[in-house]
């Protein structure tokens, strides 16, 4: 899925080679300065996103540590100056440590970093210019799941409710992987029909979430 957004704006979906991944290029058209938001199966795209636009690469962000989303960090960080951005809490190896609030600025295009344990201590939202990345916190029609190393459904009740949701309708979702019926959605088309975002108490999301 192609995006360009705004003027100055440039924004790729990319879905991995092989399975149900999504990796993210953001860029500033200016100064040609990018991201790529957890590169796993798609460097091969994202190496040609890059050389077509002729874009720099200067960060990598992991949304979590888990090996599906970091698989293609080696290879990009080979490039010329590119630094591993993760949550200060990531076991993987990184070059900034971030934490909820910070801003990375891509060119003149901000990426703020909304902390969101839950699914695991070090998930991470970035939200770029009215653009959500959930890697593993939010999917469309669905949320991450807590059974898993790391994994807290309280966090995780206190990231979706407490911080994502309160997130203007218009802000658009786009998942680290493409389980849903549509590859991106809204956050305020979400809060009307994802199940998992229906109005619950925080006893009531613990039991939900403890459903088979």
């Amino acid at each position: 899925m192609v995006r360009d957004l705004l003027d100055n704006l440039i924004f790729r979906q990319l879905k991995a080679a092989r399975g149900d991944n999504f990796a993210y290029v953001i860029g500033d058209r200016d100064t040609k300065d990018a991201a790529v938001v957890d590169p796993d199966g798609a460097v091969t795209q994202v190496k040609k996103v890059l050389k077509d636009l002729g874009l720099r690469l200067v960060y990598i962000v992991n949304t979590h540590g888990h090996s599906d989303h970091t698989s293609g960090n080696r290879d990009l960080a080979s490039l010329p100056e590119v630094k591993v951005a993760a949550h200060v809490d990531s076991p993987i190896r990184k070059d900034v440590s971030l934490r909820d609030g910070d801003t990375l600025f891509v060119g003149n295009v901000e990426m703020r970093v909304l902390h969101t344990p839950g699914y695991t201590r070090d998930g991470i939202c970035i939200l770029a210019d009215g653009k959500l990345m959930t890697g593993d916190t939010l999917f469309v029609g669905e949320c991450g799941r807590t059974d898993l190393a790391g994994g807290d459904t309280e966090q995780l009740y206190n990231s979706l409710f407490g911080k994502i949701v309160k997130l203007d309708d218009n802000v658009e979702v786009y998942p680290g992987h493409d389980y849903g019926p549509r590859p991106s959605s809204t956050i305020g088309f979400e809060k009307k029909n994802n199940y998992t975002l229906q109005p619950r108490t925080l006893a009531e999301f613990i039991d939900f979430m403890s459903e088979p």
